[in-house]
């Protein structure tokens, strides 16, 4: 239900539908684009971001949030760690419990190695389950690995690494089959074909999905594959630094229990970095999809070990996040619901951008219609967005269609007494993705020997930009690709004396820059929404740890 001034609102969309159903918005011309972007994308709001002072990325600009925490100080104190006792000893660790760290203990155990997964939450607490749409793959007769390359380099704006995105591409059809072998509900024709749709960017269909929850089903079969094959995992248990060998190889972690504020030592030949995100720092104050532990963990860590990132400039905001009602605010709304012939129309009704253009061009231009032309919708709560008009689809496609499609989206607005198959959803773009990450080759290793990355924290892929179904194919083919390369690595590499000198040597380079007593405890391992505490240093004075415990606060 939509309070009288929205309502009134509706009603210009629903009598604009006739004529909409006739018009056909070109799509923008290169010229069009980067002003376009310029302009309205947040990525370009030059107060948001500053230049790094310390570590690989030195001079580098990053989002103001992210810049405190890549720069700051350890949670560890390297004197107060007996690193001679060592709770476990392994082949491969994999830190992070999504999909791309899944598939990463999977098939690190396939190749011989003994796993330990840690995570921060629960297996399966991961941004992986929020991937509504599908998953893309080209196995279509008129489609090929070289047009899903052509359309995924457009899309990032022709700045990603090419080897990683061919590797991308050329796993695809096999990643889905893998997927569907361990017992992933593809959608299917009548014929037992794969139901595909197109999405924003792309030149063919080949999005595989799963309803709209495929990322939801991609995680229940790799959960529930971990657990079948008897893979070590600890729950509750992020890290919070890396451990080094005495050459200067990652070669094991320190984790902390949450429950019990007990630190964990693991030795490991290989280490391989799958911990997702970084939407809960909600930068320049932007809603989110992600998931709470989504903090920017697994950068934080690499880069103070000596990882070289890229692209960490560019964030995705998903165009479609939820505006109203309040209590679901930057919720995802499926890029699918336009692939299946939504609109975007502002508060008279009238489209402003054909609906399937890329991302970062459908996000600037909403908060263009928003603010500069004044023709966005404003809610009881203070909030801005414009109509996502659903009941298209069941009009393009036939009756049912949205229920259809469309099951857990129904349900999530149904709960607050909107029904989608008849009324708009209110959307505004929310912070969704991080294109960049840690820099990685096409086996998933980093600039740091016995370190490998997987998923949404590894960068190049997608260049500035990700394409929709790209997220859920990239942690399934590099996590896979990052969990057998570690495994090989671990049984070459020799046992490790293990070090935290980089944390030392880190701390010196804060207290030369100047920046020690300026800089956040990192990784900041979950959000923090203390309203009533504005100081937000006052909470975080470096932590110590003592007897094998650690406090943290």
């Amino acid at each position: 239900m939509y309070p009288a001034d929205m309502e009134t609102s509706i009603g210009k969309v629903v009598a604009t539908r006739e004529r909409r159903l006739k018009e056909a918005l070109p799509r923008l011309s290169e010229a069009e684009k980067t002003p376009l972007l310029q302009k309205y994308h947040p990525d370009y709001i030059e107060e948001s971001m500053r230049q790094l002072q310390v570590g690989p990325n030195r001079g580098e600009k990053a989002p103001n949030e992210l810049a405190d925490l890549l720069e700051g100080n350890s949670r560890v104190d390297p004197d107060k760690v007996d690193l001679g006792r060592v709770d476990y000893d392994v082949g491969v660790l994999v830190i992070g419990g999504g999909g791309a760290g899944a598939s990463a203990a999977l098939l690190a155990q396939e190749n011989g190695a003994r796993v330990l997964l840690a995570t921060k939450l629960r297996l399966g607490d991961a941004n992986t389950v929020g991937a509504q749409a599908g998953t893309q793959a080209a196995d279509r007769p008129n489609d090929s690995p070289a047009i899903h390359y052509l359309d995924t380099v457009g899309g990032g704006r022709f700045t990603n690494i090419p080897e990683l995105v061919e590797a991308l591409v050329k796993d695809a059809p096999s990643a889905i089959k893998w997927l569907e072998e361990l017992g992933v509900n593809w959608d299917k024709e009548v014929d037992g074909s794969m139901h595909e749709l197109s999405g924003g960017g792309a030149s063919r269909r080949r999005l595989h999905s799963a309803r709209d929850y495929t990322g939801l089903e991609i995680m229940r079969v790799l959960r529930d594959e971990v657990r079948n094959r008897g893979i070590d995992c600890l729950e509750f248990s992020p890290a919070i630094e890396l451990l080094l060998g005495d050459k200067g190889r990652v070669a094991g972690a320190v984790l902390v229990n949450l429950e019990t504020n007990q630190i964990i030592l693991v030795r490991a030949g290989a280490v391989v970095m799958a911990s997702g995100g970084i939407g809960r720092l909600h930068l320049q104050g932007f809603p989110t999809t992600n998931h709470y532990g989504a903090t920017a963990d697994g950068l934080v860590l690499a880069y103070r070990a000596g990882a070289e990132l890229i692209f960490i400039d560019t964030m995705q905001y998903h165009p479609t996040g939820v505006a109203h009602p309040v209590q679901i605010i930057g919720q995802l709304v499926t890029e699918k619901v336009r692939t299946l012939g939504a609109q975007l129309v502002n508060v008279d009704g009238a489209q402003f951008i054909m609906p399937l253009e890329p991302r970062d061009l459908v996000a600037s231009a909403i908060i263009r219609e928003c603010h500069e032309r004044k023709l966005g919708i404003d809610t009881p709560t203070g909030e801005m967005g414009v109509w996502l008009d659903s009941p298209m689809i069941d009009i393009i496609r036939g009756e049912g269609t949205v229920a259809r499609e469309l099951p857990a989206m129904v349900r999530q607005f149904a709960r607050y007494n909107i029904d989608i198959i008849r009324e708009p959803m209110l959307v505004y773009p929310t912070l969704h993705y991080q294109n960049g990450g840690i820099r990685i080759d096409p086996a998933g290793a980093t600039s740091v020997p016995g370190l490998f990355a997987a998923g949404e924290c590894e960068g190049g892929v997608h260049g500035r930009n990700r394409l929709i179904g790209n997220s859920t194919l990239d942690l399934c083919v590099f996590g896979r690709r990052a969990g057998k390369a570690a495994a090989q690595y671990a049984r070459e590499a020799r046992p490790a004396t293990l070090t935290l000198d980089h944390v030392r040597r880190w701390q010196q380079g804060l207290e030369q820059a100047g920046l020690s007593g300026e800089r956040p405890v990192s990784p900041q391992l979950l959000p923090d929404y203390a309203r009533q505490v504005p100081d937000y240093l006052s909470l975080h004075s470096r932590q110590a740890m003592s007897g094998g415990q650690m406090k943290i606060t």
